[in-house]
């Protein structure tokens, strides 16, 4: 882990903690002119990664949000994907795994002395989306803002085809150990999920929310995020037309200046 940096926004740090005995590691972003308020605290974001990668992917994010003024983190989850500088193993992972894992992230950041506990933005990519999502809807009290792009919502329905990305299974046998392109994963990643309504979990979140997605994505259909903002009580859909599952170039263009708008 990089010792501390210093840029002329933010002061860049390594972060972990711990969720049952596993250590989760990533990077924290102090910003140097953040947005104090009366007691000297500053607003706090978690961006949380999509399946099968790590917080490189989403360290572009947590940068900006540290611009922004917000006290920002991106870390990677325990067994969450290739290269991870967590603990962990992938055949352990399940969303409800990486869920925990958000919540110690969550915990640990709240405790650093300039963390405002009422200002917590929520990000995720994908099945990190999907996690923030539940999250925010498990701790409705606790999250001030929850931007999801492209999330995951899909994963329950997938688990319950038998067809979840590069995997497919029986539904009703699921193997204890099979294969998802580079990873492999537990029966328990299936088995948590498939008796999940995500729509109706996610709707007790009553705050603000952004929700990008592609209209080209192939990995998680547009209509998840669609029906998703019909569950929301505060929700505003963008589709960046084109874009498929991660957006780069001109898309993240637009979905950074989509970001600093909401933020």
């Amino acid at each position: 882990m990089s010792p501390k940096k210093k840029s002329e926004a933010y002061i860049e740090t390594p972060f972990s903690c711990q969720r049952d005995g596993l250590t989760i590691r990533g990077l924290m972003f102090e910003p140097v002119n953040g947005r104090l308020n009366e007691e000297g605290k500053l607003p706090v974001a978690v961006v949380s990664h999509m399946f099968m990668v790590n917080y490189k992917l989403t360290v572009g994010y947590a940068r900006f949000l540290a611009e922004k003024g917000y006290l920002a983190v991106c870390y990677d989850f325990n067994g969450g994907g290739l290269f991870s500088k967590s603990d962990g193993k992938s055949v352990d992972m399940t969303v409800l795994t990486e869920v925990k894992d958000l919540e110690a992230v969550i915990e640990a950041v709240l405790t650093h002395p300039k963390a405002d506990p009422a200002r917590l933005l929520l990000m995720g990519c994908s099945q990190g989306g999907m996690v923030s999502a539940l999250v925010a809807a498990r701790h409705p009290g606790m999250v001030e803002k929850l931007v999801l792009f492209y999330p995951a919502l899909s994963i329950p329905d997938d688990a319950r085809k038998g067809q979840m990305l590069f995997a497919k299974f029986d539904p009703v046998n699921v193997p204890e150990v099979f294969r998802c392109g580079f990873m492999k994963l537990g029966r328990k990643y299936v088995t948590d999920v498939n008796q999940m309504d995500a729509f109706a979990e996610i709707s007790a979140y009553e705050g603000p929310v952004l929700i990008l997605h592609g209209t080209a994505d192939t990995a998680v259909d547009v209509s998840n995020s669609k029906k998703a903002v019909e569950v929301y009580k505060n929700a505003r859909l963008e589709l960046l037309e084109g874009a498929g599952h991660g957006f780069f170039k001109q898309n993240k263009e637009r979905a950074l200046q989509l970001l600093g708008e909401f933020v």
